[in-house]
């Protein structure tokens, strides 16, 4: 067992004194640190050009990554583990008027001493195994124990028959411009030195799944994250005539209704299953106030899969759009009714029926009716749309589906799905080929070896529960899957741009050793020490040992 504790913590500490908010100068400056501290490593003083500090490409922000390999000597083995882990943090106005100890662990807990805590929180305080700030669990613990790794290894570099690569990624907590980015390189190291990857070990945090859950996760594979995003026309009328219209903001909530917390969009794999889908947005598009009914509303939703394609994804939601749309016309013309009755004035059928499209039926249309004088405005407008700076990909995406619905000739109420965001792919392990059960068994023997000597369960799930860079090293979904979110992109090219043919070419199986504890993103985010500075190494390790021998 490496003893490895005091310096882990002594490197965590370091690293959480940084404030290294995404989107922030913080993110250039962690790197800055970073870049330097390893550089000071003997191993980087005569080999400084297995290191290096790359800027993130096609980003408005100026940040880094930080990347460094070590080459064993214990043979000739090309086989090479990547250790990964994220720098940037969420923000810290949460902590309010503690906000000032937020990146200083010992600080926040005196002061935290002195403020009225949940009992466990309290408990954990006082104990002396859990160390609390920002950035101890989500995931500078992790990265922490990355860099121990490397650090032993840059300097006994005759027990490693095979290389490591240690990653240091920027912007995980937005749109993992760091880790696409990382990608360049890593390819770029592979075809230079020869590495034959053979896996990456992730080091984001894990938590209970459930009050009272005791067991420590290890995870092999993750999540995938969607945003299917519905802009929704109406018919627009005086307030005072309003069942001469259509409210789109009607359609908008029985949708979220039909979407929101339904276990029909729950997607099963392995024994295991996602939390269903929930709004994140939801608003109309006036852009002041009128007392006419809005013209279009907007809603997107939070969407994980472990095996359905982004392709499957908008087939099961455009017939939930269906459904719910014909909910409301149903309800409204119930509602007309009652009204009538009790008014005296007079029933009219309304003329509107259900209509739902993915944004790329809608734009195959729309070029067949107009053909390149629709195709030229539409580039030309997304381009004016990009000198909006402030404008983010989902605003931006919703701003082209309006500007083109407005060469629709057909102008009756409708739902248009498309996605606005990033897809993080799921990624799946479960054995299929001899690289990635060679990494299930090493972990299995990892896990066997560590167990004994800790004392509560340590336990090996499919897919790691939250958004991660895990997703960009590996691909899950064919070309079909991948299309399905490109074409039905609005920002496609031009605000939001993936390459994932660099992902399908790394295509390297992964899995998730991350330091243990509780609240991540909240204020009182804080990690178990025993476990996440002394087993969390220690597992990697075996892992990279059992992998390489």
């Amino acid at each position: 067992m490496l003893q490895c504790r005091e310096d882990v913590l002594a490197f965590t500490n370091q690293l959480v004194n940084i404030e290294s908010i995404v989107n922030t100068k913080g993110e250039k400056t962690i790197a800055q640190y970073l870049y330097k501290f390893i550089s000071a490593f003997p191993y980087f003083s005569k080999n400084p050009s297995h290191m290096t500090m790359s800027q993130t490409i096609q980003d408005e922000h100026e940040r880094y990554n930080v990347l460094a390999f070590v080459k064993g000597t214990k043979g000739n083995s090309r086989r090479t583990v990547i250790l990964m882990g994220h720098m940037d943090t969420v923000g810290i106005d949460d902590f309010n008027h503690l906000k000032e100890h937020a990146c200083f662990p010992d600080q926040l807990m005196a002061a935290l001493k002195r403020e009225e805590l949940p009992a466990s929180a309290k408990e954990h305080l006082d104990s002396g195994d859990w160390l609390f700030g920002r950035g101890v669990l989500d995931m500078k613990s992790g990265v922490a124990s990355h860099l121990y790794l490397l650090k032993y290894y840059s300097e006994h570099p005759e027990e490693l028959d095979g290389n490591i690569v240690f990653l240091a990624e920027c912007d995980e907590e937005d749109s993992s411009h760091g880790v696409l980015s990382a990608l360049k390189v890593l390819k770029s190291w592979k075809q230079e030195h020869g590495f034959e990857y053979a896996a990456a070990i992730n080091s984001d945090f894990v938590s209970p799944r459930f009050a009272g859950d005791v067991n420590r996760y290890i995870y092999m594979g993750t999540v995938g994250k969607l945003l299917p995003s519905f802009f929704i026309t109406g018919a627009e009328t005086h307030v005072g005539s309003c069942f001469e219209g259509l409210d789109p903001n009607f359609i908008a909530a029985e949708l979220t209704k039909q979407i929101d917390y339904n276990p029909e969009l729950c997607n099963e794999a392995f024994g295991e299953i996602t939390v269903p889908p929930v709004s994140l947005k939801q608003t109309d598009l006036k852009p002041s106030y009128t007392v006419q009914t809005a013209l279009s509303a907007y809603v997107y939703y939070n969407f994980f899969i472990h095996s359905w394609s982004p392709k499957d994804v908008l087939v099961k939601l455009k017939e939930q759009a269906r459904i719910a749309f014909e909910n409301a016309l149903n309800a409204f013309d119930e509602r007309y009714k009652q009204f009538s009755s009790l008014s005296g004035e007079p029933y009219f059928k309304h003329p509107w029926q259900p209509r739902v499209f993915t944004y790329e039926e809608m734009e195959q249309q729309l070029v067949m009716e107009h053909g390149d004088t629709f195709i030229t405005h539409m580039n030309q407008f997304k381009e004016s749309l990009m000198e909006d700076k402030e404008l983010d990909t989902r605003m931006f995406a919703a701003r082209v589906v309006e500007e083109a619905w407005n060469w629709m000739k057909d102008k009756n109420p409708a739902i248009i799905l498309f996605y606005s965001s990033l897809y993080s792919p799921r990624i799946e392990l479960s054995g299929k080929n001899e690289q990635e059960q060679a990494l299930i068994d090493a972990l299995n023997q990892a896990v066997e070896s560590i167990q004994p000597a800790y004392p509560h369960p340590i336990v090996t799930r499919n897919f790691f529960p939250y958004i991660s860079d895990m997703s960009f090293v590996a691909l899950s979904d064919d070309e079909e899957g991948i299309e399905a979110v490109s074409n039905n992109n609005p920002g496609w090219g031009t605000k939001h741009y993936v390459e994932y043919q660099d992902i399908r070419d790394l295509n390297v199986p992964v899995i998730n050793i991350g330091p243990y504890g509780l609240d991540a993103h909240k204020k009182l985010e804080r990690m178990e020490m025993s476990y996440s500075l002394e087993v969390v190494p220690n597992l990697t390790n075996l892992v990279i040992r059992n992998l390489l021998k």
